[in-house]
């Protein structure tokens, strides 16, 4: 089968059909996401991908450096880590909004693969600093933000937008996540940000 495959692309390539820019590069990322979730992340190679995207280990070397920088171009082209920052006018329910949407990727699709993806950090240190950098950070970054707009309404100290209870109710929803997976209930979230998220942050009066 690998072989035929192989002759198959290379037949496009002498049919003058081969794709090229970015309909190539989609075609690479789509192929990506593919085996992270057939065979995850241990199991995906750069030869699977070029399989799968009809193209050469060659093409993808030119663009990526390994498959941890694959990867994470191919998680972000799919949106995981896209958060759109809620404005809801009050800390609680931004907070709220905040966590379900996240809530909502986790029990997606790209659940599995960021799952996944998180308990090869320790094998894989190229790829734990990737997640760090581009995947990791899109959760704090918008509760800063939230936080932030908190600050302005006059809800929060200013101090409390860079301390390390800023990311307390992002990261109780990601070990929630990794313990028990998904979907996380309403419930949860609200007793994070009820119980938990709200007497660390809430300004004193």
């Amino acid at each position: 089968m690998k072989v035929q495959q192989s002759v198959d692309a290379a037949d496009e390539y002498r049919k003058g059909t081969r794709r090229r820019g970015e309909e190539l590069e989609r075609a690479i990322l789509s192929a990506t996401l593919e085996e992270l979730a057939a065979v995850g992340y241990q199991g995906l190679t750069m030869e699977r991908v070029a399989t799968r995207a009809r193209t050469s280990k060659t093409v993808l070397y030119r663009r990526w450096a390994g498959r941890a920088e694959l990867v994470m171009d191919a998680c972000k082209a799919g949106g995981m880590s896209n958060v759109d920052v809620p404005d809801t006018g009050s800390l609680r329910t931004d907070v709220i909004a905040l966590l379900r949407q996240m809530s909502d990727t986790m029990d997606s699709p790209f659940g599995g693969i960021m799952r996944g993806l998180l308990a090869e950090m320790t094998r894989d240190p190229e790829l734990g600093r990737l997640i760090r950098e581009r995947v990791h950070k899109a959760g704090p970054t918008s509760i800063r933000s939230v936080l932030e707009r908190a600050v302005e309404r006059g809800e929060v100290d200013r101090a409390m937008v860079d301390s390390r209870r800023a990311t307390v109710a992002t990261d109780l929803l990601r070990n929630h996540f990794l313990l028990f997976g998904t979907p996380v209930g309403d419930d949860v979230i609200c007793e994070i940000v009820d119980e938990v998220y709200l007497p660390l942050v809430l300004r004193q009066t």
